[in-house]
């Protein structure tokens, strides 16, 4: 059962008022991590924060979600845990909360409301924290896992302007939380442009992810304005990089001096 004492989306918004950095971990429940990798890894992130844990992919094969979730557990009783699903197939009771998603960058009903509709009376009977969260899905430079899964066409990476109408609509109607994403392993990650004009015009936390798979792409998104930084693959590739970024999150948030 989630034994976080600390509401998740409280410490999402948290960063939001400090002006301070965070970072999330994407963990695709069918990724394969060779030996005790996965144990190792969590060990090491879970000395630091702000921190948060995604579990959830676009394709999600295995009926594994809860499973992981558990591993995480057994090794860290502390880290937050939200499920990212890409369908009502990934929710599990066991996290502490949920990504409550809408692809409101596309045209696919059933991103846009349908799954949506399928997971309500499921949520509704669970423990799980629920965040409602616009998703927009921006041009990373090639076809990814959400893009050809969800049928839409992706926002254009230099056109701010359509990113932040986008995301004042998804506000405007009631979501708290948005998710800027380029896709996994993209080229290129959300554009600095995007995410600085997002920030400043929509007045939720803002998460981004896609791409991101060196300190100094980390870094550009923080200081553009992303309260939340996402690494997926970059780390399940290298754990070591992992680390690189929670230790450059530590640094970049002490030199902000914000109380």
């Amino acid at each position: 059962m989630p034994t976080s004492n600390n509401r998740v989306g409280e410490r999402i918004r948290a960063l939001r008022k400090t002006g301070k950095k965070g970072v999330a971990f994407l963990i695709d429940p069918d990724d394969t991590w060779p030996g005790d990798r996965f144990e190792k890894v969590m060990e090491k992130v879970g000395t630091y924060t702000p921190l948060i844990i995604l579990v959830g992919g676009s394709l999600v094969q295995k009926e594994n979600v809860s499973s992981v979730i558990d591993r995480i557990r057994a090794v860290s009783q502390s880290l937050p845990v939200l499920l990212f699903p890409g369908s009502v197939l990934q929710l599990a009771p066991n996290a502490d909360g949920v990504l409550f998603i809408s692809l409101i960058s596309g045209r696919n009903p059933d991103l846009l409301i349908g799954q949506q509709v399928a997971a309500a009376p499921l949520l509704a009977a669970s423990n799980l924290e629920i965040l409602p969260t616009g998703y927009l899905l921006v041009d990373g430079g090639k076809i990814s896992s959400v893009h050809y899964m969800s049928q839409s066409v992706p926002l254009p990476n230099d056109k701010p302007d359509l990113a932040v109408a986008t995301a004042l609509a998804g506000y405007f109607l009631g979501m708290q939380f948005m998710y800027l994403e380029a896709g996994s392993g993209a080229v290129n990650p959300v554009s600095s442009e995007i995410i600085r004009a997002v920030s400043s015009d929509v007045p939720c936390p803002l998460i981004v992810g896609g791409g991101i798979d060196s300190i100094d792409k980390a870094k550009a998104a923080w200081k553009a304005g992303a309260d939340w930084v996402v690494i997926g693959n970059a780390a399940q590739k290298n754990p070591d990089f992992f680390v690189e970024v929670l230790h450059c999150l530590e640094v970049f948030n002490l030199s902000l001096n914000v109380n």
